[in-house]
């Protein structure tokens, strides 16, 4: 594994430009390492929030409709969901580092061109790109830290800072999105990447450890990862594009059909070729599968909440790109914090299911209470008390949920399950932000249609994508805890009871 720990008696991996690393600097040079791994991933995690404040700037600067700014998000997801499994795979068969680096120059580049879109297929496509690239850092990323970790209580506790990084950058990109936002222009929300992806790639070129001779071998399933990648996009686009064209028309059906046939050729290239993308037998997996499932679902609340919330407090409520930051920034330190202090504690109190069940069932409480938020909001009201619902949820769930996805994987495969966990999460999103803000259009087009006042048939659809969000973190919830089958870790248990394969 490229990122196999040296013991006593083996000499360190190191290559040209390292740190050189001895017995003595091992421990230190592992959690710097996390720390470049994790720098990686905010950068990824800072782009996806960063933008969803600036979507209504976006939106009047290049004339989008509002169910087509949704491919601003999702060209992003949907790339990022198909190829996070053939990311994965790729750094199995090549090395993780390798994959890593690649990932973030490609990043850096797409991010740029982001940032100096001028239309709205430009900015689509650069979108699409970053999608491609962030799928390759966030596999590597998680791969090289099961590899870097081995004893349950390290790898809670750097599962504990890769929480902390994934929300503490999503209280970084609210913030700094409206601050460039509103001094500067939408652009810079983009332009923002470029010195993070300069810094990141000359930081792993320092610390991360040069990847292995040992690398398996095989030949990549890319029929299979365009087939699901196709089947996806095309599902999405049906749903985003129903309200216009009418569901029961021949384009939306036939899309949907074509989405089924290539799914179904998906599955049966799967069962036929000698190094599938995702090996059918790995989908049999309990703990990988439940909690896959979980993250479909969890994702498509909190990816309504983050779309939603931010057109309902600049469209219905009247705030500016900077107040949005502000009033999503209280849940972002609430998920960060329980991510970095409170998470693995309670993980190796309490074990895996206990937390997530709990933590969902908080989200879908906050997801709740905005439900009913009026037209005429108050925010110490009817949004403070949702986000902080939302923060806490979600920082107790997200370290467990990831445990137990890759929970009963192998050494060789530790690339594909983190890419089958992420990509749930994406297509979740992604399916689950088309769905549920199609029907919100439809609903305020309905109030409309039926004499409300503009804002009031706005918060209506928006009320209702936030009824669908918390029925969806409910049902997370309550699969999590029939389900799972994880012990609590125990400190001093030997790793391979309890672990993470890396």
């Amino acid at each position: 594994m490229a990122a196999a720990r040296s013991g006593p008696d083996t000499e360190p991996q190191t290559h040209r430009g390292a740190i050189p690393m001895t017995e003595h600097s091992e421990e230190r040079r592992r959690w710097l390492a996390l720390l470049v791994l994790c720098l990686g991933v905010l950068m990824i995690v800072l782009d996806s929030t960063i933008v969803n404040v600036a979507l209504p700037s976006i939106r009047a600067d290049l004339g989008f409709s509002e169910t087509a700014l949704v491919w601003v998000v999702n060209a992003y997801m949907l790339a990022y969901g198909g190829l996070l499994l053939l990311g994965g795979r790729l750094g199995d068969l090549f090395g993780h580092r390798r994959l890593f680096l690649f990932g973030i120059a490609a990043f850096t580049v797409s991010s740029l061109a982001c940032g100096v879109a001028g239309s709205q297929p430009l900015l689509v496509v650069a979108r699409s790109v970053q999608g491609l690239a962030g799928a390759v850092v966030s596999a590597a990323s998680l791969s090289l830290i099961m590899g870097l970790f081995a004893s349950p209580a390290e790898r809670a506790r750097a599962m504990g800072v890769y929480g902390f990084v994934c929300a503490g950058g999503g209280s970084l990109g609210v913030l700094l999105g409206g601050l460039l936002t509103s001094t500067l222009s939408w652009h810079w929300v983009f332009l923002v990447n470029l010195p993070i992806g300069v810094a990141v790639y000359l930081l792993c070129l320092r610390l991360l450890p040069a990847d292995g001779a040992g690398a398996e071998q095989g030949r990549l399933d890319v029929a299979g990862a365009l087939a699901i990648t196709a089947s996806l996009m095309l599902a999405v686009y049906a749903v985003v594009g129903g309200n216009e064209a009418g569901w029961t028309s021949a384009r939306t059906l036939g899309l949907l059909a074509t989405a089924a046939i290539l799914l179904a050729a998906f599955a049966a290239l799967e069962a036929r070729v000698s190094h599938p993308l995702v090996p059918l037998g790995l989908l049999r997996l309990r703990n990988l599968a439940v909690a896959n499932i979980v993250g479909v679902l969890w994702a498509a609340a909190m990816f309504t909440w983050f779309f939603m919330e931010a057109l309902y407090l600049q469209q219905v409520l009247g705030y500016g790109p900077f107040e949005v930051g502000l009033a999503f920034l209280p849940a972002n330190l609430v998920m960060a914090g329980c991510s970095l202090g409170l998470s693995a504690r309670i993980v190796m109190r309490f074990g895996i299911r206990g937390p997530i069940a709990a933590g969902l069932l908080l989200a879908g409480a906050g997801l709740a209470l905005f439900a009913r938020a009026p037209e005429a909001g108050v925010f110490w009201i009817d949004v403070l008390p949702g986000m902080c619902l939302l923060g806490l949820g979600a920082g107790i769930a997200l370290n467990p949920v990831l445990l137990a996805a890759m929970n009963d994987v192998g050494p060789g495969e530790a690339g594909l399950a983190s890419g089958i966990v992420n990509t749930s999460f994406m297509m979740g999103g992604a399916l689950g932000l088309a769905v549920l803000a199609s029907l919100a259009a439809a609903r305020g087009d309905a109030l409309r249609a039926a004499g409300t006042n503009a804002a009031a048939a706005l918060n209506g659809g928006y009320q209702l994508a936030f009824g669908l969000g918390a029925g969806c973190a409910v049902a997370a919830a309550l699969l999590a805890a029939a389900l799972l089958r994880i012990a609590a870790p125990r400190e001093g248990a030997p790793a391979a009871q309890h672990t993470i394969s890396p």
